[in-house]
């Protein structure tokens, strides 16, 4: 089989040792996305993003939950584990470690481990 790139003419495959990947792929691309996947791989690595919300561990060791998003305003008190949540969007609250329920509108759980800032911010499914 013949591979035909620009003027070079290559016999074999796609792994053949002379077949090179860099010559079609200019540096400056090359730089650029290995820049941007560093920057993802950084910014993904300083919390643990689960389905609810993003852990933190908490700076004293206790356990605190952080409501960031209130299922658009428009369903009353937000309720957790039954109970009005008495704290501002955006400000933590101390909570028990474990699962909890939160409800506003729809009713969903989450769980927060111990030493952990637990900031919820996504009401979908």
């Amino acid at each position: 089989m013949q591979l035909n790139i620009g003027v070079r003419q290559f016999t074999g495959h796609l792994f053949h040792p002379r077949f090179r990947m860099n010559a079609l792929v200019p540096q400056g691309v090359r730089s650029r996305c290995a820049c941007v996947l560093a920057a993802v791989m950084v910014i993904t690595g300083c919390a643990e993003r689960e389905l609810r919300g993003r852990s933190q561990d908490s700076k004293d060791g206790r356990t605190y939950l952080i409501v960031a998003d209130d299922n658009g305003g428009h369903c009353g008190p937000i309720l957790v584990d039954g109970k009005a949540w008495s704290h501002a969007l955006n400000v933590a609250g101390s909570i028990r470690p474990g699962v909890h329920r939160i409800a506003c509108g729809t009713e969903l759980e989450f769980a927060i481990d111990s030493g952990n800032t637990f900031r919820f911010d996504y009401w979908g499914p």
